[in-house]
C-alpha cells in the first residue's frame, strides 16, 4: 500500500486532530464513498476507534485508518493541502482515477 501525504497534508491534518477535539488515541480516517459529480468521492473524518478491517498505518506520526474496500482506489494516492483564496482543504492526485470532477473532490475509476 503506497499512500504519500505532503508535509502541508500532514500540518492540516494534525491541526484537524489537535483543534477537533482529538486526543493521543485520534486518527485520519480515510475512505472512498459513492457520490459526488464523478461516482466516487473521499472521506476523511478523526476517529478514536477504527472500525472493523480498518488498515492502519501512520505517516511522520499521525495514525491513519484506511478503509479495507477502499484500499484499492487510494493506492498510490498523494494527499497535499491547498490554502488560498478559493479553497482550504485537502487535495488528493489519484492515479486510479480516470476522471475527475471540475472541483477534484470526486472522480471515476479507471477499469
Amino acid at each position: 500500500m503506497e499512500l504519500t501525504f505532503t508535509p502541508k497534508a500532514e500540518r492540516f491534518i494534525q491541526r484537524m486532530i489537535t483543534f477537533g477535539g482529538g486526543n493521543a488515541a485520534s486518527a485520519f480516517r480515510l475512505a472512498v464513498k459513492p457520490g459526488g459529480c464523478s461516482g466516487l468521492s473521499y472521506d476523511f473524518r478523526i476517529v478514536e476507534v477504527p472500525e472493523p478491517g480498518d488498515v492502519a498505518i501512520t505517516s511522520n506520526g499521525i495514525p491513519v485508518l484506511l478503509e479495507q474496500k477502499s484500499v484499492p482506489f487510494l493506492n498510490g494516492i498523494v494527499v497535499d493541502c491547498e490554502d488560498s483564496l478559493m479553497n482550504t482543504g485537502l487535495v488528493f492526485t489519484n492515479p486510479n482515477a480516470a476522471a475527475s470532477c471540475g472541483c477534484g473532490t470526486s472522480f471515476t475509476p479507471k477499469e
